[in-house]
């Protein structure tokens, strides 16, 4: 069974970077057909962020982070990543990484879709 850890969080100025690392500690990269990311910040619904499939690389990304974001993956250490350019405050959340290992299908942003996940990593960003 696949299990995800996330890391890299913290707090950051407006405008400046962080990189969110999901590593997995029990299985491997080419065991998930679709990782994403996910967040959610305090009152509010959980929301993805970006999402990758593993086997050809395509990603997508919420219109709130295009251009700023980037995901990507390193499958020799099985690793999937978010970096985080020019955040802005309302990026604050608790971010998560998800895995499908079943092949479910569906559009990216769809929880049910993501049958691991991690327990999350908290990005503070101040103004």
């Amino acid at each position: 069974q696949v299990q995800l850890v996330e890391s890299g969080g913290g707090s950051v100025q407006n405008g400046g970077s962080l990189r969110l690392s999901c590593r997995i500690v029990s299985g491997y990269i080419s065991d998930t057909y679709l990782m994403g990311w996910f967040r959610q910040a305090p009152g509010k619904e959980r929301e993805g962020v970006a999402a990758i499939y593993t086997y050809s690389n395509l990603n997508y990304y919420a219109d709130s982070v295009k251009g700023r974001f980037t995901i990507s993956q390193d499958n020799a250490e099985n690793t999937m990543y978010l970096q985080l350019n020019n955040v802005q405050p309302e990026d604050t959340a608790t971010y998560y990484c998800a895995a499908d290992t079943r092949s479910y299908g569906g559009n990216w942003t769809i929880e049910l879709i993501y049958n691991v996940w991690g327990q999350g990593t908290q990005v503070t960003v101040s103004s």
